[in-house]
This record gives C-alpha cells, sequence and structure tokens, in this order.
C-alpha cells in the first residue's frame, strides 16, 4: 500500500482519525468509517472529516477514485444525534460558519437550551447536506463498498455515491418516517431521480428495510456480491476507474448529476462546452492517438 497524504490513524494524534480511516492505495483514495460498535452513526467530527476527505481527493492528483466503506456489521446508521457538536471544522480548529458548540449563546436567544428560529435548517444545511453534496460533487468518481445497514443518512450517503457496491447481506432502510421525522441529507432530492416518485415515496413512508437484491432490483445498487468479495470487487472497480481518463470521468458525472435538474438546450450547451474542456486534457489525445495506433491507451490522469 502506498503512503497516503493523511497521515494513517496509528499515527495520528486526532482521534477523529481512528474513527474515519484513510488511506491511498494504487491511486484509490479509501476511506472507511470506523465505529463498529455504533453501527458506524456519523458524529460531526466524523462529518468534517468526510467532507475533507472528499475535498482532497478532488485537488490531489495522485487520487483518481475513491472507496467509502465501514467496518464491522453496519454500513452507517444515520447521524450520530448523540454525538455533540464538531470539535473542529473543515479544519482542524475552525468550526463551519452558523454552527454553535456547546454552550455558545447567540444574539436573542432568550434562555439555555431554547431553539432559535432557523437552528435546524441551518443545522441540516450545514451538516447533512453539506456531506452529501461532498459527495456529489466530488471531482474523482466514488464507490459506496456497503457492508452492511445504511439507514436515514447513511442510505443517503451510499445512494450519493456514482456506483454502488453491496454485500449480499446488506440493507436499505429510509428510517426517518419511524422517528416521525422528515428524510434529510437529500433523501428526496435523490431516491426520485433513482427510482421515480411512487417507489421514492413508498420507502420514505413506510420506512421498510430494503434487502441489498431488492436495492439492486430497484436500481439502487450497481451490484451485489457475497460479502467476503466485497473489498475485492470495490478494489477492481476502483483501481479500473483509477486507470481510467479522470478528467473525461469528473466531467461526465457533471454532466450525468446535473442532467436531471435541466433543460435540454442547456444540457447540451454543457455537453459541448465538457467537450472543449475535454479536448485540451492529455488523456483525451493519448485515447485518440491508442485508437489510430490500434494499442491500448495509457492515461496519466490529466
Amino acid at each position: 500500500m502506498t503512503s497516503s497524504p493523511e497521515k494513517s490513524a496509528a499515527k495520528s494524534a486526532d482521534p477523529v482519525d481512528s474513527l474515519v480511516l484513510h488511506a491511498t492505495d494504487n491511486h484509490v483514495s479509501w476511506i472507511t468509517l470506523n465505529r463498529p460498535e455504533a453501527l458506524n452513526a456519523i458524529t460531526p467530527d466524523q462529518r468534517e472529516r468526510l467532507i475533507q476527505h472528499l475535498s482532497h481527493a478532488s485537488c490531489d492528483p495522485g487520487v483518481r477514485a475513491v472507496v467509502i466503506t465501514a467496518t464491522g456489521r453496519g454500513f452507517c446508521a444515520g447521524a450520530d444525534l448523540r454525538g455533540g457538536p464538531p470539535t473542529g471544522g473543515p479544519q482542524a480548529g475552525e468550526r463551519v460558519a452558523g454552527e454553535r458548540v456547546a454552550g455558545e449563546r447567540v444574539a436573542g436567544e432568550q434562555a439555555a437550551g431554547e431553539r432559535v428560529a432557523g437552528d435546524v435548517a441551518r443545522m441540516i444545511r450545514l451538516g447533512a447536506q453539506r456531506l452529501i453534496g461532498a459527495v456529489l460533487d466530488c471531482e474523482k468518481p466514488v464507490i459506496a463498498a456497503v457492508n452492511g445497514t445504511a439507514a436515514g443518512l447513511g442510505a443517503h450517503l451510499a445512494l450519493a455515491c456514482d456506483l454502488v457496491l453491496a454485500a449480499d447481506s446488506a440493507k436499505f432502510i429510509e428510517v426517518f418516517v419511524r422517528r416521525g421525522l422528515v428524510p434529510d441529507g437529500g433523501g428526496a432530492y435523490l431516491l426520485p431521480r433513482l427510482i421515480g416518485p411512487q417507489r421514492a415515496k413508498e420507502l420514505m413512508f413506510f420506512g421498510d428495510a430494503l434487502t441489498a437484491a431488492d436495492a439492486a432490483r430497484l436500481g439502487l445498487v450497481n451490484r451485489v456480491v457475497p460479502a467476503d468479495d466485497l473489498e475485492k470487487t470495490a478494489r477492481d472497480w476502483a483501481e479500473r476507474l483509477a486507470t481510467g481518463p479522470t478528467r473525461a470521468l469528473a466531467l461526465t458525472k457533471q454532466l450525468v448529476n446535473a442532467s436531471l435538474d435541466t433543460d435540454r438546450t442547456t444540457a447540451f450547451a454543457a455537453e459541448a462546452a465538457a467537450q472543449e474542456i475535454n479536448m485540451t486534457t492529455a488523456d483525451a489525445n493519448e485515447g485518440v492517438a491508442a485508437f489510430t495506433e490500434r494499442r491500448p491507451p495509457h492515461y496519466r490522469g490529466h
């Protein structure tokens, strides 16, 4: 395994690094949630570290694909509501704009613990939505390797990824309705685009657990594999992506993600612009040259 730009959890003094493991291997950034005793429910600090790793993957030329997975029997049980406020922010010692630390008061707050108008909206916007946005906006292809239950925000974290692999024992649960809550983390945005509004409502209205096989049948999962084969399959897929034309993949991801939110004229204009940009890359020149010379291309990621 090659050394990562991030220090390994074992060598870092930051306790969050032991809860979000990170390594780079063969140009693949492996991000692993590591709170198995909590079914990998995400704390605010873990969320910020995930966002940080995804941001670094976008700008690191040594990273050409990303895998998000987890340890233990759960992929992610959602947001850890008992996790407390973040001790850091996107960078150590920084705090996300608008996010308060324990005990901090804001102007107009009447009593300790009393909710201020807009607090919940800010919490969702600066928290779960930022995480899902970081996955969707990552400039490298992101694979979810879902090893176990993915519930609530955890399900949306997986479904925001570009490709989803699931162990045959995995489950997906829109758990919000069970708690009397509205879906967050972009669920009402993602699900209708993946499976249509009626199927999305069925999952969100009832909150029933969806097996990996049923998730694949609906189109939420690309492939279901035996649990023992999940890491190998994720590695094979990620390393295949990591040898591809990285900028072309990034532009393709942008076009596909934007396509359902725009009209044909705008989509066609974006496609033409992406083609113009991509034809300036070395990988595009290599791809064309390899085709005309009847040889396999050797892409370098730029």
